[in-house]
């Protein structure tokens, strides 16, 4: 038989392309799969509500496995960053699903006076293993698009973590009235085990060598704002820009962090709404909404545009969401706190690898991630101490409304670090601001 010597390499060239696609879509939709199954921290405001009527603890006890959960996930997000970069995110990434199973399951252990066992259990074990798989799924799937879709691919990614309210908290309103509290955690940390798994073998970097597809970037402001080079974590922090981005993150961050670990109580206390879960989902879609959206946008208009709209819209929202005392209004501040919020969690991490490269994306990301860190305890402590010392959470919404507009100051100074050499020493001259 005469073979057609002459479609061979067409034929292969097309079954590459193709095997590039589907690997690609194959670790998009792995890892925003994964990060729904560990969103169990957005779903904590049902847990905390049912803690302080069923338990009888305080706000402030009540929100502590929370708090402690964020900035544990925090460091944990920089140490997973770091190894990731080194060994890649298959292994980190099991791992991380492993000890937010075993760290729900060991929650549900826990007797129902011993605030100090449920903080190290969820906070500690669960925060840890959230911080390991959230870090690895996003470099990953970046890393086989073309860098014109950071933000898209960004923001499905974690829009995935955000979307995981939509079902956990009518899920865990539902399993709290029929079963308790201790049997919830025991549920949901077996399914985490069942269904997370098999998902981390989806899981891997692309090959040396590889070349994503897709077309040329066309706008020319977010061309202008990739870096020219590879910056590993210790030249990053030698420029101006991590700094402002940092500061950034915890003061923009910390109003929505704020507003989902407390939403069950203040729709409870402000607005006198006796079953908050649909409001919890509301918010849940709305976060993933705005990390979708905000990614595409930032793709579109430049990530620097993008954060300062997201900082003007919370701002305006906190300073006006001690007004909202009926269901109808809380529902619009609820909407806009989830899109702003969600929109900064997938523009920091596009731009970090626009600012710094993705070679190190890993470990730089985890470094500027330890501000988001930091916010768990700004907002969510900010809120349990204002409404337990006033019965009120307006201090904690004027405070944030302040903290955001010093994040939009710092926008409108900031620069990505490869123009300012650019203009300087150009474009392999040192790394300064």
């Amino acid at each position: 038989m005469i073979r057609n010597n002459d479609k061979e390499p067409h034929q292969r060239g097309a079954t590459e392309t193709m095997s590039k696609i589907e690997k690609s879509t194959a670790v998009l939709v792995a890892g925003t799969c994964i990060n729904l199954t560990i969103g169990v921290l957005y779903a904590w405001s049902v847990v905390k509500k049912a803690l302080v009527s069923d338990w009888g603890w305080t706000h402030t006890d009540a929100s502590m496995p929370y708090n402690v959960a964020i900035v544990v996930w925090a460091v944990a997000l920089l140490a997973a960053g770091a190894m990731q970069d080194r060994i890649g995110p298959r292994k980190i990434i099991t791992s991380g699903v492993v000890l937010v199973g075993v760290g729900m399951i060991l929650s549900g252990l826990v007797p129902s006076s011993n605030v100090l066992a449920l903080t190290l259990a969820f906070g500690g074990i669960v925060g840890t293993g959230i911080g390991f798989a959230y870090a690895c799924v996003t470099p990953a799937a970046m890393k086989w698009f073309h860098p014109g879709k950071k933000g898209l691919v960004s923001g499905i990614t974690v829009g995935g973590f955000g979307l995981a309210a939509v079902y956990l908290a009518p899920l865990c309103t539902k399993l709290i009235a029929m079963f308790g509290i201790s049997h919830t955690f025991l549920i949901l940390g077996s399914a985490v085990l069942l269904i997370g798994l098999p998902l981390t073998r989806l899981i891997s970097n692309p090959p040396e060598g590889f070349v994503p597809i897709g077309p040329a970037m066309q706008n020319g402001q977010a061309n202008a704002s990739v870096s020219a080079r590879e910056y590993p974590w210790r030249q990053m922090l030698k420029t101006r820009q991590f700094y402002f981005l940092w500061v950034m993150f915890l003061f923009s961050s910390s109003a929505g962090v704020m507003i989902i670990g407390n939403l069950a109580s203040i729709a409870t206390v402000q607005a006198g709404i006796a079953n908050p879960a649909l409001l919890v989902s509301l918010l849940a879609i709305c976060n993933a909404t705005g990390r979708v959206g905000g990614g595409v946008l930032s793709d579109k208009i430049g990530r620097t545009n993008t954060m300062l709209l997201a900082f003007a819209l919370q701002a305006a929202n906190m300073l006006l969401f001690a007004s909202y005392r009926d269901e109808m209004t809380l529902i619009g501040g609820i909407v806009t706190a989830g899109i702003a919020y969600g929109a900064l969690m997938s523009v920091f991490p596009s731009t970090t690898a626009d600012f710094y490269g993705l070679k190190n994306y890993g470990a730089n990301y985890g470094v500027l991630y330890t501000a988001w860190g930091v916010s768990g305890f700004v907002g969510p402590l900010l809120a349990g101490w204002a409404v337990d010392s006033t019965g009120s959470f307006r201090m904690a919404y004027n405070a944030s409304a302040g903290l955001l507009v010093v994040a939009i100051l710092l926008g409108l100074l900031t620069r990505p670090p490869s123009l300012i050499r650019a203009r300087g020493h150009g474009p392999h001259g040192r790394a300064h601001a």
